[in-house]
């Protein structure tokens, strides 16, 4: 990987390790709809002037389609179900779920592509895996939780999808038009429910939690995304989820006071192992879709 590729990785890691803290704080005084709609209308006025100024909207409105998938895939869904799920989930084990993107994503390659055969090492890479994610959640979910965890793999799955999208049907278009345009549509998309579920009160943390999730990983965060699919590949690229989910698990246990599980300590570790194994062989793949 190029020395643009790693920084564009490490702040991408960073980034992206921010949103479970934001909003596990807001979802206590917001409905997660209402929070999708905050956090997106907020990011398109701030994409707005820099679209107009750059004139180039009118080449990613003629891809509008799958424009509409990705923020489908990638943002309404994920965004609404893990603010649902981190209403009885800590902001830790949510981010650790995720940590099963490369996973997903190397069966869905897989899948897409049968003449990609799997090796010895791949399949015990998703077995390690799995079995990684069955301690993770065996250990610390109980009770209603488990729909909360139904949710989060759900989130994995759309965040899995987006990378490949990109590469196939949006790698050409300019990244800034793509990411607003996205956010855009999801803005408009929740603007009914979240204008009519608007919050009698919000506190000073929770408004600071919104503005964080509309500058950080939606904004920086995306932009910063696409340009790692394009130095490195869309499969490379999910590896971001091995950093994301160590920096969401230091701020929930610094800031939050969460507990650090058992899960946590023997199933991360067997999903980071587990992913790497299982996309060991990427690089023909890659070159397919690139």
């Amino acid at each position: 990987m190029s020395r643009r590729g790693w920084l564009l990785f490490l702040a991408l890691g960073l980034i992206w390790g921010t949103p479970y803290l934001m909003i596990r704080v807001a979802v206590v005084e917001i409905d997660p709809g209402s929070l999708m709609f905050f956090r997106t209308a907020i990011a398109s006025l701030l994409f707005l002037p820099l679209v107009i100024s750059r004139g180039q909207w009118k080449i990613v409105a003629k891809a509008w389609p799958w424009v509409a998938i990705y923020a489908v895939c990638e943002m309404g869904i994920p965004w609404l179900l893990m603010g649902q799920a981190e209403r009885r989930l800590s902001s830790s084990l949510t981010g650790l779920i995720v940590a099963a993107v490369p996973l997903i994503g190397a069966v869905a390659t897989r899948l897409s592509h049968p003449e990609d055969r799997l090796s010895p090492k791949r399949i015990l890479g998703l077995l390690a895996g799995s079995l990684g994610v069955a301690l993770l959640v065996g250990i610390d979910v109980t009770g209603a939780s488990w729909l909360s965890v139904g949710m989060m793999f759900m989130v994995a799955l759309g965040y899995s999808l987006g990378p490949i999208i990109i590469s196939l049907k949006l790698s050409e278009l300019p990244a800034l038009e793509v990411v607003a345009a996205s956010v855009m549509m999801v803005a408009i998309g929740y603007a009914p429910w979240g204008l009519s579920h608007l919050p009698n009160h919000l506190s000073a943390s929770v408004s600071w939690s919104i503005l964080g999730l509309a500058l950080g990983p939606t904004v920086l965060g995306f932009l910063a995304f696409f340009y790692l699919i394009r130095e490195v590949g869309p499969h490379r690229s999910m590896m971001v989820t091995y950093l994301n989910p160590l920096v969401a698990v230091i701020l929930g246990l610094s800031i939050l006071g969460e507990q650090l599980t058992l899960g946590m300590l023997l199933g991360f570790p067997l999903i980071v192992l587990g992913a790497i194994l299982a996309t060991s062989q990427v690089k023909v793949l890659e070159a397919k879709t690139s």
